[in-house]
């Protein structure tokens, strides 16, 4: 059996977030592209794809290297909510996690999205 993503959609890899990570789509909406990045963090070793869906005026102390770097064991993903209004959309989320010492944590996040040429992109946390 092909393996689950990792984003919560309990649909299996390739046909929910693997199409993204394989450059064979693009994410429709703020949300796919968020739950992308997430099963990219939690797969690792798709630091070329985290790169690419980072807008690119934010993006420049980063590496490829640096991001498929796997520095947490992602265990959960929760959308707590969305939005998307033109070329603009926002994803508060959740995502938990345990760190290297085995201590469970939680990332609260509401992550900023831009569309550009077609393209969605994520910007940054919102303040």
């Amino acid at each position: 059996m092909e393996n689950t993503c990792p984003c919560g959609k309990a649909k299996p890899l390739k046909q929910c977030c693997g199409r993204f990570h394989s450059g064979g789509q693009y994410a429709r909406t703020p949300e796919q592209l968020m739950r992308s990045r997430y099963s990219a963090y939690a797969i690792g070793g798709l630091g070329e794809y985290l790169l690419n869906t980072w807008h690119p005026a934010m993006n420049s102390d980063l590496s490829i290297e640096e991001l498929s770097h796997k520095t947490h064991e992602w265990i959960k993903l929760e959308i707590l909510n969305k939005t998307q209004k033109g070329d603009e959309g926002s994803v508060e989320f959740k995502a938990y996690y345990v760190d290297d010492k085995g201590s469970k944590n939680t990332l609260h996040e509401n992550s900023y999205f831009q569309r550009v040429a077609g393209k969605w992109l994520y910007v940054g946390a919102v303040q």
